[in-house]
């Protein structure tokens, strides 16, 4: 069985599946987020460029659980990037998330061609992790040369580095870049959403037929067989619904394995295609983006 808790490469616990809130409408998040706390998630992931951080902050201070529990993690958008200015969107993070401290705050992108303003922001994430209002720091979308250039820069490896990855999109580079550094590979789209509600021309994972004759045979989902696939090769996954049950259903994938052959089978469905934006496409004239204060 893979483990339901990841230690991340400073000594703090990070739960294995956490719960994603990425497109998740401000006004959907506190039920869906109140939705999966219910269901066992102690992980949520979010992030300034969602909007939606209040609405996370807000089921949790609903909830009966206690914050120690609760492992929140939130992302700063390239518009906040620099030192003074990461600073300050931590405070405006913090606030919203209703805390006074972040479990894991990660670089929302690279932001390539303005790498002196990443630099400035991830050293802010050394000063706030150094001051004790972060417990661990990481990047994501950071390609192997992105990760070379911020560790010549810095002294705190990544805890994490959140990337695209599903089964038509596995990003084996990446992945080997992130495992040779000791920073934990964390799937955004784990199940493949991105390649059907973005461009639906690959098709959907989800109707697979190598990924569906997997789950046939053990008795589980789709969904649940590509969230065991990254769990036995060691990712941290973040599925996200708003639907109750297919929330139970992501949740549910610690009691099966998958065969080294199934894993094989589904490592030989990726198309090398990425869903979502190239990293060396981002900046700020493109994706610029005010984050209100409060």
């Amino acid at each position: 069985m893979a483990p339901e808790n990841i230690v991340l490469n400073n000594g703090i616990t990070m739960p294995a599946i956490g719960f994603g809130v990425f497109q998740t409408p401000p006004d959907e998040t506190t039920i869906a987020v109140t939705a999966a706390l219910e269901t066992g998630y102690r992980h949520i992931d979010t992030a300034a460029a969602y909007l939606n951080e209040r609405g996370v902050g807000e089921a949790i201070s609903r909830s009966d659980l206690d914050r120690s529990d609760i492992f929140i993690e939130t992302k700063i958008w390239i518009t906040d990037f620099g030192y003074d200015q990461t600073q300050h969107a931590f405070d405006k993070a913090a606030g919203k998330l209703g805390v006074e401290q972040i479990d894991l705050l990660i670089l929302h992108q690279p932001l390539p061609g303005e790498f002196d303003l990443t630099i400035g922001a991830y050293k802010a994430l050394e000063k706030l992790l150094a001051d004790g209002k972060v417990r661990a720091i990481g990047v994501s979308n950071f390609m192997p040369e992105h990760l070379t250039s911020l560790l010549d820069a810095t002294s705190v490896v990544p805890a994490v580095n959140q990337i695209e990855v599903h089964p038509y999109f596995r990003q084996t580079a990446v992945l080997e870049a992130d495992a040779e550094h000791g920073i934990v590979s964390q799937a955004w789209s784990p199940i493949g959403g991105i390649t059907f509600y973005r461009d639906g021309k690959h098709g959907s994972t989800l109707e697979d037929a190598t990924i569906v004759a997997i789950a046939q045979k053990h008795g589980k989902t789709a969904a649940q067989v590509m969230l065991r696939w990254h769990l036995q090769q060691g990712r941290q996954v973040i599925p996200k619904s708003v639907t109750p049950s297919r929330i139970a259903e992501n949740f549910a994938v610690f009691d099966f394995d998958l065969s080294d052959d199934d894993l094989a089978a589904i490592d030989a469905l990726d198309t090398g295609i990425r869903g979502g934006p190239e990293p060396e496409a981002i900046t700020r004239e493109r994706f610029g983006l005010t984050i209100p204060e409060a």
